[in-house]
């Protein structure tokens, strides 16, 4: 399709919808009557098409309407740009019907299920959906979100976010290594073990142990190629109790440290605009988390 005589400028969404009518009724007349336009406008716009892409679109006679070369590529191409406008537009009209949590990991862990459930009852006109992205922020950052859970370290101050409860830290490892007949492990023997480490989204860094005592490091991009290293029996992993409740592969087994520090969990969101149902998904997160062990809740707007 030659358009280099055209001026993409101009074109608009009512071209092509004029562009689609006439070709689905097979005539100028029922176009108008579909767009509720006059067929002297049909006729006009469809001109102002054919003038921006500077092709001819349909071959006209006083009783057929035939669709040129040119006219059948864009015929295809203008169907699948109204059909992404309307979705644009239902997508905004339903913002505040849907609420996405990002997460980069996992999303509430073992508490995962009964949110879901809760917030179903709860808010029956709010549907609520887990969008996994990998990156530091869950996808909040990149816009695909309303909240995000967090854990581990990330600067807060940018974003509007509550504390919802601590997890504890366990060992993942081959399902036939010796440690897996154990019932828990020590931190420090972890630092003999070469430990699978994501240095963009995962909550564990070599701070853990002290400097001259750390493990043998293998970096991993995400948390399908953390599960990989761990089965093939290269490395361990430490990571939040909340991997174990959401990832059991077979081949992985987990275990509990005895003496690391607990990984932090808060929800983060937008301080602009948040979806207005945010504070009932924090409530809800923090009753959860608060079960297990009555953790005080501190909010930051």
């Amino acid at each position: 399709m030659d358009v280099r005589g055209g001026n993409h400028a101009g074109l608009e969404l009512k071209h092509l919808r004029c562009l689609v009518a006439i070709v689905d009724t097979g005539s100028f007349t029922d176009a108008a009557l579909e767009l509720g336009v006059s067929q002297a406008t049909v006729s006009r716009t469809l001109l102002a098409l054919e003038k921006t892409l500077g092709v001819r679109l349909l071959h006209r006679t006083s009783r057929t309407v035939e669709l040129t070369k040119a006219g059948a590529q864009v015929l295809a191409r203008a169907r699948l740009l109204l059909a992404g406008a309307d979705e644009l537009v239902a997508e905004a009209a339903s913002g505040h019907s849907r609420l996405h949590i990002g997460h980069a990991w996992s999303a509430f862990g073992r508490h995962t299920t009964e949110f879901q459930r809760r917030w179903r009852h709860d808010h029956p006109d709010v549907e609520l959906r887990l969008v996994r992205h990998n990156s530091a922020t869950g996808g909040l950052a990149e816009g695909l979100c309303d909240l995000a859970v967090i854990r581990g370290a990330l600067d807060l101050t940018p974003w509007s976010h509550a504390f919802v409860g601590h997890e504890d830290r366990c060992l993942a490892l081959a399902s036939d290594d010796p440690w897996a007949r154990r019932r828990s492990i020590r931190l420090a023997e972890v630092a003999t073990r070469t430990l699978a480490l994501d240095r963009r989204t995962g909550t564990t860094t070599l701070n853990l142990w002290p400097e001259t005592e750390r493990p043998a490091a293998e970096y991993v991009h995400d948390i399908d190629d953390w599960l990989a290293a761990i089965a093939s029996g290269r490395c361990v992993g430490v990571t939040p109790e909340a991997t174990a409740a959401q990832y059991r592969p077979s081949g992985i087994t987990y275990r509990p440290l005895r003496d690391a520090e607990p990984v932090p969990v808060h929800l983060i969101w937008r301080r602009q605009d948040p979806h207005p149902a945010t504070r009932a998904a924090v409530a809800l997160a923090i009753e959860l988390y608060r079960a297990d062990r009555r953790a005080p809740a501190r909010s930051h707007g």
